[in-house]
């Protein structure tokens, strides 16, 4: 796109800015893509990686649905979708909450923690691999404090919806 900075008032990327944020979705869409196929020798998407890690940290290994959307960026309905697949591999199983009835918790099953067990040293060699490891100490410094205010200001607007 051309810019002209009078139309519409739109403040078009720079050359430098729009290299930035391309590579950024580049690297995203590769790294997230190889994250996956890593993955799909022991039968998991990142969406369940996800949740494992998830209820595998929580307390009792088990979370409301709710928190878990929210943790997880997924709608309600798209996350009891994923749960009710995992339930059926014996990963997690839903439980009612017993102080408001209207409420679901999902647990990590034994079985659910022994995938974890067995699947999260592969996946953090995955992520060394291909991320971790292009990078020296100060690089990664340098990228969490770039990339901290950016992810503290998009929780604080998430929270707004």
């Amino acid at each position: 796109m051309d810019p002209d900075n009078g139309t519409n008032g739109t403040r078009w990327l720079t050359a430098d800015e729009q290299r930035a944020w391309r590579i950024h979705l580049d690297v995203n869409r590769l790294l997230m893509y190889q994250l996956e196929r890593d993955l799909q020798p022991f039968g998991l998407t990142m969406n369940d990686y996800e949740i494992l890690v998830n209820l595998s940290e929580s307390a009792e290994h088990r979370m409301r649905m709710s928190d878990l959307a929210a943790s997880t960026l997924q709608s309600k309905s798209r996350l009891s979708h994923q749960v009710t697949r995992m339930e059926k591999a014996g990963l997690v199983r839903r439980e009612n909450c017993e102080s408001d009835k209207r409420g679901l918790f999902a647990v990590l099953t034994e079985d659910g923690w022994e995938t974890m067990r067995r699947v999260a040293p592969h996946h953090v060699d995955s992520v060394r691999r291909h991320f971790i490891d292009r990078m020296s100490p100060e690089d990664l410094e340098h990228l969490h404090e770039t990339l901290l205010p950016v992810a503290e200001k998009l929780r604080a607007e998430r929270g707004r919806f």
